[in-house]
């Protein structure tokens, strides 16, 4: 793994007078996990960003993907007008308008009224750790019922391996997170996959990442 630093956290600075918020992890992880999608998306489609936050990934990645089109969500309300005043701030042509989207829907929006072109890829950036785990497994129950054969889920965040953390920092952090919501806390990377492959998902790869996180990366199959 990477020197010890803390793990990426998703830490918000008040919206400007333009109403775009600011998470200064963004532009740490961003080109790092752009070289892991370029490497693991499939040719096109539309990439589904789940918890888009501020917005700054979506407008970071989306011209950066010239062949896919990017579909960022959130739940929240201030996060939502945060994408919208970025996506207005940075257009790109293959940029749609952020959904309001809770994970833990038995149904998405995006199954209702699908985007053409349709979603190949789902994206979660930071999520899991910082949600009660019902999240995440409303995370892959809908990746697999949306996702078409070799479609792929991607994920970004801290992880513990065989119940162990990956660095003192992580250790600290995840007290810190659990103290703060005793249902949040970094996930260990054998029950992500075991909730992925309840949901139909595979894992395909597992990559270290700055910052002591990892990019992890599950398909559907054939």
């Amino acid at each position: 793994m990477t020197p010890d630093k803390p793990a990426d956290k998703n830490t918000y600075h008040p919206p400007g007078v333009d109403g775009r918020m600011h998470a200064p992890a963004t532009a740490r992880n961003r080109d790092p996990i752009l070289q892991v999608l370029e490497k693991h998306l499939p040719p096109d489609g539309t990439i589904l960003e789940i918890a888009s936050g501020t917005g700054e990934h979506a407008v970071y990645m989306a011209p950066r993907l010239p062949n896919h089109f990017w579909l960022p969500s959130d739940i929240d309300s201030d996060r939502l007008d945060s994408i919208a005043a970025w996506a207005r701030a940075t257009p790109a042509p293959n940029l749609f308008p952020a959904l309001r989207l809770d994970v833990r829907s038995p149904r998405w929006p995006v199954e209702e009224t699908p985007p053409d072109p349709p979603v190949t890829a789902i994206l979660a950036i930071n999520l899991i750790h910082i949600a009660p785990w019902d999240v995440c497994l409303g995370l892959m129950a809908g990746a697999g019922r949306i996702l078409p054969p070799s479609g792929v889920l991607y994920l970004y965040g801290p992880y513990k391996v065989d119940g162990q953390h990956s660095a003192p920092s992580n250790e600290a952090f995840d007290l810190k997170l659990r103290h703060e919501n005793p249902s949040w806390g970094i996930r260990d990377l054998k029950a992500v996959q075991e909730a992925a492959l309840d949901a139909g998902l595979v894992l395909r790869d597992v990559v270290e990442m700055p910052a002591n996180n990892l990019s992890v990366v599950f398909t559907k199959p054939k």
